[in-house]
């Protein structure tokens, strides 16, 4: 698949020390495993001069207290909590200047955030979607860009998971219904 620089981002789904960090609250091994194929692809993106966002799922404490249903402590436990060395990026990221990180608080990348803001802003079209979990907020942001009209494209060989059968549903799901999917290695830049 060939992209264009210009109109295109790489999104790195919430690639913390919670997650893929073996002291992490919610480690994944195969989490820390994409953190490899996450810098690599990220580094070839930017080389080529497209954008890079970097999502962080980050929880004030209090965040669910008054809430009806949606609690992901009572789901997951407490992670990623605001101000905490869990809710950091991981240290093997190359976070430049340049980069837009974005603060969210829920599966979905676009929900309350600036992210449509900034690639609107930026004239993208086309999103390279990485990072983990692949069937939580991977899948949640991705499904999302989509229905704004983006062009999501999850790149199978750089998501994390918890289970090989989540990365597999995300994968045939996103290919299926709202994106494509493509490997590293078939990932072209004009």
């Amino acid at each position: 698949m060939e992209f264009d620089p210009a109109s295109t981002a790489v999104v790195v789904v919430d690639v913390q020390n919670g997650f893929c960090h073996p002291d992490g609250s919610l480690y994944a091994p195969a989490s820390e495993d994409a953190l490899g194929p996450v810098t690599s692809l990220v580094s070839r993106a930017r080389d080529a001069g497209a954008s890079v966002v970097y999502t962080r799922d980050v929880h004030p404490p209090e965040q669910f207290d008054d809430n009806h249903y949606y609690d992901e402590f009572e789901r997951w436990g407490e992670h990623v909590v605001e101000g905490s060395w869990d809710a950091e990026l991981h240290g093997d990221l190359d976070v430049r200047d340049e980069d837009h990180v974005v603060e969210k608080h829920t599966y979905d990348a676009f929900y309350q955030t600036d992210l449509e803001g900034f690639l609107d802003s930026h004239g993208v079209d086309d999103l390279l979607v990485c990072g983990t979990l692949a069937n939580v907020c991977v899948l949640h942001t991705a499904g999302s860009a989509g229905l704004r009209d983006y062009r999501p494209v999850l790149v199978e060989d750089a998501l994390g998971y918890i289970e090989e059968e989540h990365k597999a549903y995300t994968v045939d799901h996103a290919d299926w219904l709202f994106g494509e999917v493509v490997d590293r290695a078939g990932v072209m830049f004009a």
